[in-house]
This record gives C-alpha cells, structure tokens and sequence, in this order.
C-alpha cells in the first residue's frame, strides 16, 4: 500500500511549508514549477514510482495548497523554504506516526527515511530553485533538473519590462485571470486563443488560485530569464539537465548552456516528450541518475 507522511517544516522567516513524505531510504527533495504543487499528478507519480528507493518529500512552494505566505515575497525566502525542507530530510525526519494510507486510513510504516546527503529535483522554474539552493547547500549530494525556462539565444521570447512588477499589479487589482493570461502568453507561450479559450474550462478557476504566485515564479528566474553563469559555475553537485525533443528549441537551447556552465553536468534530450513531461517518461531518467555510483 502507498503511505503518505503528512508533515510541515517552518522556514527561516517562520512560514509553515508543507509536504508529503513517502517511500523509504535516501532523502529526495521535488521542487516544483508554475500552477503545481504537491497534488498535482506529474510529481506525485514521479514520487509514488521512486518512492520504492528513496524517501521523497513532495512539497508546497509558499503561496500554494498548505504552506502559508509570509509578505514580503522575495527570492531569497523560497530559498530559506527548500533549505529548511533539505536540512529536515538530510536530518532523516520526520517520524512516521501521521502516515496515512493511498485511501486515507492510518497505517504503520514499515521504515523510516535514512537522512544523508539529500537528492534535489527542480522542474522548469523551479529547476531556477533547486540550482540556488544547490549552490549554497552543502547538504545536496545531487541535482536533476526539467528544462529550466533561462533565456538563451535569439529564438527565446522576450519578457516585458516590469514583468513581476505587472503581474503583481493585475492580481492586487483583482484581475487574476489577467495575471495567469499575461504569463501564460509572455512566458509559457501558450497562444492566446488557447487562454481564451482555457477561461471557459473547469480548470481556470484554481489557476486564477495561483495568480498570485506567478510574481514569485518571476522573482525566482530572476529579471529577464536571464542564465546566472556565475551561479551555475559555482555548483559542485554533480549535475543532470533534461530536456524533452518535443519541448521548443530556446528551452533545449537553455538545458544545454546551464549543462555547460555547472561543471561536469550531462545533458539529456528525451524523445517524444514537451515542457509537460510524462511522469512515466521522467522517474526512470530521474532513478538511473540518482541511484548511479
């Protein structure tokens, strides 16, 4: 039976941030994108396929689901919120009494995580995280990034000036689903007769949920997208950069000049696969890498 750890981590500036722990062994940590969190099925069933092989913590970036949203919002306090969730695996925390079962029941774990070196997964921006965490954190034995959006190159849009500023400005105006629009077309480049069109589906609503994070999504790639070579440089953490063939050529672009500055990374391309990777596609490439010598 799949098991869940239901648990919260405070940060440094004393934001709860919550995860779910499941699986057994060395700790690894998912950092998700834009409009995800914990329950969102791609890393959900990337963790229920690892979690055979390592303890997988699965958490809420600050502003979404269960993790609260201390103002002001800045880069750096996302990087204190992964800090603390990393300093808590590394720890081998927590225990197992509020395990719940896949249906919800109390169950009993049959082990506890073993803490040591922590695993590090970022997808798209938050990709952008896991490398600044990484940077600074000695605790990160390993890293595996998902297409991380940096803009590289002719062919990679270009973000309007004041973009985390503008985002900001539609949601405090209450022009939520404005916010999601803007970022959708500048940044995911999602045609805007898709957005319009998206608007009358079931979904819209809890992406208008999220609108107030996508200011932090801008915050966290940083201005313009553009690639943080001296950041990059100084990561000592031995490094995948993944990419899917189907993804637009700017973001493979992207996955290969941040393989080219972290010293060592490799960079892999999978076949048939865009942005929204396939849980089945990702896990496989995400254990080889880890479980490797």
């Amino acid at each position: 039976m799949d098991t869940l750890v239901a648990g919260e981590v405070t940060s440094a500036d004393g934001t709860p941030i919550a995860f779910h722990r499941s699986g057994t062994g060395p700790p690894l940590v998912l950092v998700h994108g834009a409009f995800t969190g914990k329950d969102h099925p791609t890393l959900r069933e990337v963790a229920v396929a690892l979690s055979p092989w390592f303890s997988v913590y699965n958490y809420d970036r600050r502003g979404r689901g269960g993790s609260g949203d201390t103002p002001p919002h800045t880069a750096e306090r996302e990087v204190e919120d992964l800090a603390a969730l990393v300093a808590l695996a590394a720890s081998g925390g927590p225990a197992s009494p509020s395990a719940r079962g896949s249906s919800g029941g109390p169950v009993t774990l049959s082990g506890e995580p073993s803490g040591g070196p922590v695993m590090l997964f970022g997808g798209s921006s938050g990709a952008a995280l896991a490398l600044a965490a990484a940077a600074r954190d000695p605790a990160v034995g390993k890293l595996a990034l998902w297409e991380p959006p940096y803009h590289v190159g002719a062919g990679a849009p270009s973000l309007p000036a004041g973009f985390a500023a503008t985002l900001e400005g539609l949601v405090r105006q209450g022009r939520r689903g404005d916010a999601v629009e803007l970022f959708m077309v500048a940044a995911a480049e999602v045609p805007a007769e898709a957005v319009t069109a998206m608007r009358a589906e079931p979904s819209w609503p809890g992406l208008e949920a999220l609108a107030h994070t996508l200011a932090y999504e801008a915050a966290v790639m940083g201005p313009g997208n553009t690639l943080p070579t001296e950041l990059l440089t100084s990561i000592r953490s031995p490094t995948l950069v993944l990419n899917g063939a189907d993804s637009p050529r700017w973001m493979r672009d992207a996955g290969r000049a941040v393989a080219a500055a972290v010293p060592g990374a490799a960079h892999r391309v999978l076949d048939g696969q865009t942005h929204a990777v396939a849980a089945r596609s990702l896990a496989p490439e995400l254990l080889e890498f880890f479980v490797a010598g």
